[in-house]
C-alpha cells in the first residue's frame, strides 16, 4: 500500500492517469462527504445561523489551505522535474524546505488569528448577531490552521513519491473521524459551533499522524534531507521557498478566489437580501467546495505526469495528459450541472428545511449558480496544465481573472442588472468570461507561433 511503483515517464497515460485519478478522487469524494455531512448536522442541529457563521469564518480555512496547496504544488512540479533529470538529492532538499515552511507559515497565521479575533472577525462581516456564533466556532478552530498546511503539503509530495493510495487514506480516515465526532459533538454532547470546531481539529490531527508517519517510515525516494544550520544554507532555503511559492502561485490565489467568492457573496446577499440570503449562499459555498474538489483531482493526478515528462522534455505525454485532463473534467462539469438543474430543491432541503425563507431562496437559486460548472471544468484544468509546465505567471492570471477580478466585477454589476438572478449568475458569468479568455490566449498564441514556424521555414538554410 505505501508504493504504487508509478513510473511517469513510460506507462501508458491513460493506465497511469487512472492509478493516480481514482485513489485521488475517492481522497477528495471522503473530504466532500465531511464538508457535505458538515453541513447537515449544522444546519439540522444549529441552524441556518450556525451555517451563516461557519460560513464567514470559511475564508481563513480556504487560505490556509491555500498556502499548504501553493507549497505542495510548487515542490511537487519543482521535485518532478529533478527526479525526472535524476537528481534526487536535489528534489529531497526542495520537499524538506517545503515542509519546514509550511509549520512557520501555519505558526504565523494561527497567532495573528488567535490575538486579532474581533479585528479578523469584523473584517469577515461577523457583527450583529452572527458575531457571537461565529467567534465560537473561530476560536476552537485554529489549531487547523497547522494541521491543514501540513495535511496539504504531505498529499502532493506522498503522490509524487508513488503512494497514491496512502494519500487516499490520508484523506479518507481523517473525514470517517470527523464525521463521527461531528455528529456526537454536536448532537448526543450538545456543543453547537464549538463541537464543530472540535471535530475538525481532531480530523486534521489524525491526517498529520499519517502524513507525518510516511515521511519518516515509508517514504521511498522523496525522504527528508538532513539540514545544517549555517547561513549559506538559509540562502538556499530562501531562494527554494522563494521558487516553490512561485510556481504554485496559482493554488494560492485560487483558494484566495474561493475565500473572496465566499467574502463577496456574503456582503452582496445580505446587502440585497438580509441574513436569510447569506443563509441561503451558505448552501452554495457548502457545494462549491466539493464540485471544485473534484476538477482539481482531475488538475492534481495530471500534475505529477505532466511536470515529469516536462523535465524529460515529452511532448507527445504532456499534450495526451491534458486531453485526459479536459475531457474528464468536462464530463464532470457536465453531469453537475444537470444534477443542480434537476434536483435543486432536494439539494438544498438536505441543508435547510424549504419551508424556511432560506431553504426556498436556494431551490430557486442553485440552477442559475450551477450553470458556470462547465466552465470551472476547463478553467481549473488550464490552471493546472500552465501550473505543470512552469508557466506560472500565466496560471496565476487565470486564477485571477476568474476568481477575483471577474467575479468582484460581477458580484457588483449582474444585480443591477438581473436582480436577485443576478446574484446566482454572478459566479457562472465570471467563469465565462475566463473560458472566453483562454480560448482567445490559446488561438493568439497558436497563430504566433504558426508565423514563427513559417518564417524560420523560409530561412536561407547555410551550406
Amino acid at each position: 500500500m505505501s508504493n504504487d511503483k508509478l513510473d511517469f515517464g513510460n506507462t501508458n497515460i491513460g493506465k497511469l492517469f487512472s492509478k493516480i485519478f481514482f485513489p485521488t478522487l475517492m481522497g477528495m469524494l471522503s473530504t466532500m462527504a465531511f464538508i457535505f455531512t458538515d453541513g447537515i448536522f449544522v444546519g439540522r442541529g444549529i441552524g441556518p445561523n450556525g451555517l451563516a457563521a461557519i460560513n464567514l469564518v470559511g475564508p481563513i480555512m480556504m487560505l490556509i489551505s491555500g498556502l499548504g496547496m501553493m507549497l505542495g504544488q510548487g515542490a511537487s512540479v519543482i521535485a518532478a522535474i529533478h527526479l525526472a533529470k535524476g537528481n534526487v538529492k536535489a528534489a529531497r532538499i526542495n520537499i524538506t524546505h517545503t515542509f519546514m515552511a509550511g509549520i512557520l507559515m501555519s505558526m504565523a497565521t494561527g497567532l495573528i488569528c488567535y490575538c486579532f479575533p474581533r479585528q479578523v472577525l469584523t473584517l469577515l462581516g461577523a457583527n450583529g448577531t452572527l458575531y457571537e456564533s461565529a467567534y465560537e466556532y473561530y476560536i476552537w478552530f485554529i489549531p487547523t490552521c497547522l494541521l491543514v498546511m501540513i495535511e496539504s503539503i504531505g498529499l502532493f509530495v506522498i503522490r509524487l513519491d508513488g503512494s497514491p493510495r496512502y494519500a487516499m487514506l490520508s484523506n479518507i480516515m481523517p473525514a470517517i473521524v470527523n464525521i463521527i465526532l461531528d455528529y456526537i459533538f454536536i448532537f448526543p454532547c450538545h456543543l453547537g459551533l464549538m463541537g464543530a470546531s472540535l471535530a475538525t481539529d481532531i480530523g486534521g490531527a489524525v491526517s498529520l499522524v499519517m502524513v507525518t508517519y510516511y515521511m519518516f517510515f515509508q517514504s521511498t525516494t522523496l525522504k527528508f534531507h538532513r539540514l545544517e544550520a549555517s547561513r549559506d544554507n538559509i540562502i538556499v532555503f530562501l531562494h527554494n521557498i522563494g521558487h516553490t511559492m512561485k510556481m504554485g502561485a496559482s493554488s494560492l490565489v485560487g483558494e484566495i478566489a474561493v475565500a473572496a467568492m465566499m467574502l463577496t457573496g456574503n456582503l452582496a446577499f445580505k446587502y440585497y437580501i438580509g441574513t436569510d440570503g447569506v443563509s441561503a449562499y451558505s448552501i452554495a459555498c457548502y457545494l462549491f467546495p466539493l464540485v471544485y474538489m473534484l476538477y482539481n483531482a482531475v488538475a492534481i493526478s495530471a500534475q505529477p505526469i505532466i511536470s515529469y515528462n516536462y523535465g524529460k522534455k515529452s511532448r507527445h505525454r504532456i499534450g495526451k495528459t491534458m486531453r485526459f485532463s479536459i475531457a474528464i473534467s468536462t464530463a464532470i462539469g457536465i453531469t453537475t450541472m444537470l444534477l443542480f438543474f434537476f434536483f435543486a430543491p432536494q439539494i438544498a432541503g438536505i441543508f435547510i428545511n424549504n419551508s424556511h425563507a432560506a431553504g426556498k431562496l436556494a431551490s430557486s437559486g442553485l440552477p442559475y449558480y450551477a450553470t458556470g460548472f462547465l466552465f470551472m471544468a476547463i478553467n481549473i484544468s488550464m490552471v493546472g496544465y500552465y501550473q505543470s509546465i512552469e508557466q506560472a505567471a500565466k496560471a496565476t492570471f487565470i486564477t485571477l481573472l476568474r476568481g477575483v477580478i471577474f467575479l468582484v466585477a460581477s458580484f457588483i454589476f449582474m444585480p443591477l442588472w438581473f436582480d436577485k438572478e443576478g446574484l446566482w449568475l454572478a459566479i457562472p458569468v465570471a467563469e465565462m468570461m475566463t473560458t472566453t479568455m483562454i480560448i482567445i490566449d490559446m488561438i493568439t498564441t497558436t497563430k504566433r507561433q504558426n508565423i514563427i514556424s513559417g518564417y524560420e521555414e523560409h530561412l536561407p538554410h547555410s551550406e
